[in-house]
């Protein structure tokens, strides 16, 4: 495996998401390398992970993504 510390910002990022697809599609190995990948993101942007990265690491449905609309607005 690839060194994590040796990587750039822009190929973790693609990293990760290529792990993270390889691993929706059942990739038994694929798991646990995309998992250790993100977590190196996480490490290195924290709460500043730009959206568009973070959104790649969400695998919850779209639905559930989006935050509940408020109850006391009429539309």
């Amino acid at each position: 495996m690839m060194e994590l510390s040796e990587l750039d910002e822009t190929s973790l990022a693609a990293h990760a998401a290529e792990w993270r697809r390889r691993a929706l599609r059942g990739e038994k190995q694929a798991r646990g390398i995309a998992h250790a990948l993100e977590a190196e993101m996480r490490r290195r942007f924290g709460d500043s992970m730009p959206p568009s990265q973070s959104a790649d690491l969400d695998t919850r449905p779209l639905a559930l993504r989006q935050p509940p609309r408020p109850w006391w607005k009429f539309w």
